[in-house]
């Protein structure tokens, strides 16, 4: 099980639209997420900034189930929308450092 946190921006002013889309995942998305080995996905926001803590099994088989997935393509294609294209969440947030046992 691997245990990763994300960082995404939103475009200024989405960040109530961005709550309503998340409001109710849609159930093809929920069981790709699913199928593809997640356990939990948490998001909290912090102004623009998203902070995601996700619980998954293989991020690597994850991103790899996702990619052509009809589900996935639908949802990023909305969610891209309100999400700052030019911040790169790869760069964010990418090694643990400490935690309490």
């Amino acid at each position: 099980m691997q245990t990763l946190v994300l960082h995404t921006r939103l475009k200024p002013g989405k960040e109530t639209e961005y709550e309503a889309v998340h409001a109710v995942i849609p159930d093809d998305l929920d069981a790709a997420l699913r199928e593809g080995g997640v356990h939990s996905w948490r998001i909290w926001r912090s102004g623009l900034d998203l902070f995601h803590l996700v619980e998954v099994e293989d991020y690597e088989r994850l991103k790899e189930h996702l990619r052509d997935h009809p589900a996935d393509k639908a949802w990023q294609a909305r969610i891209n929308l309100l999400l700052d294209g030019d911040f790169d969440p790869a760069a964010a947030l990418p090694h643990l450092v400490w935690q309490l046992p």
